[in-house]
């Protein structure tokens, strides 16, 4: 989230001009917070998916579902967090822009929970039958749908 569009309507006590926001600890936060999450997805969607694809479907399916599993949780944290700090940041005056990111960036929570999460489901699924055309069909459409929920987070 870029620092150019704070206002720099804020002043120090000492006379100089700073820009709102960018003393902020939320603001501080927001950017290191947006550049992990934001290597990390390209990390993995330009990586680790792809060379999953590589395998056999009896290969790539159990070595998906601990990924997933493990990947979950920090993304979700790293969503919610980079949402409430971009909030805070508009709040204390870092401009509308921090708003829209902040709200970009929640989308992933939502869009993960409704579109992407049957496809999980169905992945996680000790009775899928990880040799079937089924089975590669769901981590083709996995690997698409994180493309597009990193499309959110690339915008954000």
């Amino acid at each position: 989230m870029p620092r150019s569009v704070a206002s720099t309507t804020g002043h120090r006590s000492g006379g100089g001009c700073v820009k709102r926001g960018e003393g902020n600890a939320a603001v501080r936060l927001c950017d290191t917070g947006d550049g992990a999450v934001h290597g990390c997805r390209r990390l993995h969607h330009a990586l680790e998916h792809p060379a999953r694809l590589q395998c056999s479907s009896e290969i790539a399916v159990p070595q998906w579902r601990p990924s997933y599993k493990r990947a979950t949780v920090m993304q979700a944290s790293l969503a919610v967090a980079g949402t409430l700090l971009s909030i805070a940041a508009w709040l204390d005056g870092a401009g509308v822009v921090w708003l829209v990111a902040g709200l970009l960036l929640g989308s992933v929570v939502p869009f993960t929970l409704i579109v992407i999460a049957p496809t999980n489901k169905r992945l996680e699924d000790r009775d899928l039958d990880t040799s079937s055309d089924l089975a590669r069909h769901l981590l083709k459409r996995w690997g698409h749908l994180h493309a597009v929920r990193s499309g959110l987070y690339a915008l954000a």
